[in-house]
C-alpha cells in the first residue's frame, strides 16, 4: 500500500470513527497496519488506533499500539514523533493507573530536545502528569502541572486543552472536598463547551456533565446530580464510551446512598465494579468498593464492610493512591471502634497519620487536617494548599511550608 493509499484509508477510518462506526473504522486502520508500507502513515494509524482502543477503554490495547507507536518513532528518528509517542505512552499507563510509569514518560516528553510539537503537545503532557500526581495523592506536583497545562491552554488559545484541565482541577478539588471549586471548574469546562465546542466531540461535553454532577452529589444537590448524570451516561452509551459509563454508574450508586436508597445502589456499584475490571481501572475498583462498604455500614453490615475496605485497601496500596488509603482507614476505624477492637483502631490511626503526612494534607498555619469536611481553600504560587480563613487571618509573606522546608538541614 502506497503512501497516497495509506492516507485515504486513514481518512476513511476517521470518518466512519466520527460517525460512530467505530468497529468498522477500526478495521480499516488495522489493515492499514498490515498492509502500509510509508512509516510516517503507519505511525499516524497508530495513533488513531490509540486514540479509539482509549475511548473505548481498551487500556491494555491502548498500551500495546503505544509501543509499537514508540519503536516506529524510533525508525523514522524524528523528535516530533517521538514526543507524540511517548506521550501516548504516559497516557496508556495513566489510564492503567500505572502512575510512576505514566510521570516517568512524561518526564521523558519534557527532556525531549526543542521540537515543533512540543509547543502544540506541552499543555498535554503537562495534564497527563498532573492526572498521574492525582493517582499518587501528591498533590502540590498535581497542582502544579495543571496550572502550567493551563497556561500552555491560554497562551495558545487551546480552548479544547481548557476544558479538559478545568474537568481535572474539577476532580482535584472534590478530593481535597473544597465542593465550591469542584463545582466552578467543570462548570467552566461547559461554558467552553457552549462558546467553542460546536465542532468538538460530544465527549467534551459528556465529561463536563460527569464532574458537574459529582460536584452536585457531594454539595447535596441530588437532584442536578442526576440530571447532569443522566446526561453524560446518555452521550456515553452513544458513543460507546465504557470508562465515561462505568464512572456514571459509579455516581449513581453514591447519589442513590445519599438518598439512603441502598437497593438502587448496591446494583449501580455492581455494574460500575464490572466495567472497571473489565477495562482495568484500579482506581475506579477503589471508589467502587469504599461506596459498597458505606452501604454495609448503614446496613449494619460491619463485617462485609471491612471485607470490602480490605480488598480496596489492597488494590490502592497497589496504585499508590494515598488519599484512599487515608479514607479507608478512616472508615475502618470508625467501624472498629464500634465493634470495640481497640488493637485494631490504633493501628488504623497510625496508618491514618502516616497518609495525612504523606499527602501533605494539612494546613501549615492552623495545622488542622484538610479534606476531612468541605471547606474553602487556597493554593499558593508554590500550589501549596491552605485554609482561605486562615491565609485571611495570616497575611505573612511567602508561603510558611516552604520556609519550613527551607529550614531543614541539608537543604539546598
Amino acid at each position: 500500500m502506497g503512501q497516497d493509499q495509506t492516507k485515504q484509508q486513514i481518512e476513511k477510518g476517521l470518518r466512519l470513527y466520527q460517525s460512530n462506526h467505530t468497529e468498522k473504522a477500526l478495521q480499516v486502520w488495522t489493515k492499514v497496519l498490515e498492509k502500509s508500507a510509508d512509516p510516517a502513515g503507519r505511525f499516524r494509524v497508530l495513533g488513531c488506533l490509540v486514540t479509539a482502543h482509549s475511548e473505548m477503554g481498551r487500556y491494555r490495547e491502548m498500551l500495546k499500539f503505544a509501543v509499537v507507536q514508540v519503536d516506529t518513532a524510533r525508525e523514522l528518528e524524528d523528535a516530533d514523533f517521538l514526543l507524540e509517542s511517548y506521550l501516548n505512552l504516559a497516557r496508556s499507563n495513566e489510564k492503567l493507573c500505572e502512575f510512576p510509569k505514566a510521570v516517568s514518560y512524561c518526564k521523558t516528553c519534557l527532556g525531549l530536545p526543542g521540537t515543533r510539537a512540543g509547543a502544540r503537545l506541552g499543555g498535554q503532557v503537562s495534564l497527563s502528569m498532573g492526572n498521574a500526581f492525582l493517582g499518587l495523592s501528591l498533590f502540590q506536583k498535581a497542582l502544579e502541572s495543571f496550572e502550567k497545562a493551563l497556561r500552555y491552554a491560554h497562551n495558545n488559545d487551546d480552548t479544547m486543552l481548557e476544558c479538559r484541565v478545568c474537568c481535572s482541577l474539577g476532580s482535584f478539588y472534590a478530593q481535597v472536598k473544597d465542593y465550591e471549586k469542584a463545582l466552578f471548574f467543570p462548570c467552566k469546562a461547559a461554558e467552553l463547551v457552549n462558546d467553542y465546542g460546536k465542532g468538538w466531540s460530544l465527549k467534551y461535553r459528556a465529561m463536563s456533565q460527569y464532574h458537574m454532577a459529582v460536584a452536585y452529589r457531594l454539595l447535596g444537590h441530588l437532584g442536578s446530580a442526576m440530571e447532569c448524570c443522566e446526561e453524560s451516561m446518555k452521550i456515553a452509551l452513544q458513543h460507546g464510551d465504557r470508562p465515561l459509563q462505568a464512572l456514571c454508574l459509579l455516581c449513581f450508586a453514591d447519589i442513590h446512598r445519599s438518598r439512603g436508597d441502598l437497593e438502587t445502589a448496591v446494583p449501580r456499584y455492581d455494574s460500575a465494579m464490572s466495567i472497571m475490571t473489565e477495562i482495568g481501572n484500579r482506581l475506579g475498583q477503589v471508589q467502587v468498593l469504599l461506596g459498597v462498604a458505606k452501604c454495609w455500614v448503614a446496613r449494619k453490615a460491619l463485617d462485609k464492610a471491612l471485607d470490602a475496605i480490605e480488598r480496596a485497601q489492597d488494590l490502592a496500596e497497589e496504585v499508590g493512591n494515598k488519599l484512599s488509603q487515608l479514607r479507608l482507614h478512616r472508615l475502618a476505624e470508625d467501624i472498629c471502634r464500634s465493634k470495640g477492637l481497640q488493637r485494631e483502631v490504633r493501628a488504623h490511626v497510625v496508618r491514618f497519620h502516616a497518609c495525612v503526612e504523606e499527602t501533605e494534607l494539612y494546613c501549615g498555619l492552623c495545622g488542622e487536617a484538610i479534606g476531612e469536611q468541605n471547606g474553602r481553600l487556597q493554593a499558593l504560587p508554590c500550589a501549596h494548599l491552605f485554609h482561605l480563613r486562615c491565609l485571611q487571618r495570616n497575611m505573612a509573606r511567602g508561603c510558611p511550608n516552604c520556609r519550613r522546608a527551607s529550614m531543614k538541614p541539608g537543604f539546598v
